[in-house]
């Protein structure tokens, strides 16, 4: 596609916003001690899908990877609400997608409705892609809580439960679950133990 067919002044109005995510912080904490950022967690999350995808032949992984992506851009404008914090996943899902809408606006319909449609198919979690990046969103969550540095009050125990409606059908991601709460019970053990 040549240049001039491309809202160039658009696009890069998108990308200016959508790098707030860089300065969007999570309640998890990297190893070394410092907040992860959303983007952070986006690219690990798109890390994992490169490394496991293999495992699921019948999965579309540009679209994986795509849904990985934009899967928390809506969090530029408002940030991350954490799990424990959210009352409602319909109005939070709703906020997201909206804000989602407005970050879009510089680029062209063609994008926008492509994002929207990838980010509504994650959100519903009905085919294989999504139903991958769901769990492996939830499982790159707990992945860093059980390694990051976090303050002493961290609820470990809250990640036995989070997700699980989407970790626990398919055996290989059941299996790094298993890996992941066994993780997750020694933190919490070592917490109890020291405080």
């Amino acid at each position: 596609m040549a240049s001039s067919s491309v809202d160039l002044a658009g696009v890069l109005r998108f990308l200016q916003q959508a790098e707030r995510l860089k300065n969007t912080m999570r309640t998890a904490f990297t190893s070394e001690g410092r907040q992860e950022s959303v983007a952070e967690h986006t690219w690990r999350l798109c890390l994992m899908a490169v490394v496991l995808a293999p495992h699921y032949p019948d999965v579309d992984e540009t679209r994986l990877l795509k849904m990985c992506i934009i899967h928390d851009l809506g969090e530029a404008l408002q940030g991350d609400v954490p799990a424990p914090e959210q009352d409602d996943d319909e109005d939070k899902a709703a906020q997201e997608r909206a804000d989602l809408q407005h970050l879009l606006a510089p680029l062209s319909q063609t994008l926008q409705d492509e994002i929207i449609d990838l980010w509504d198919e994650y959100e519903a979690a009905a085919t294989p892609e999504a139903r991958l990046a769901k769990a492996l969103d939830k499982l790159e969550t707990i992945l860093q809580h059980t390694q990051g540095q976090n303050p002493d009050d961290f609820d470990y125990r809250f990640n036995l439960t989070y997700g699980t409606q989407y970790t626990s059908a398919d055996p290989l991601i059941a299996g790094l679950r298993q890996v992941l709460d066994e993780a997750t019970e020694r933190r919490a053990e070592t917490q109890t133990s020291d405080g």
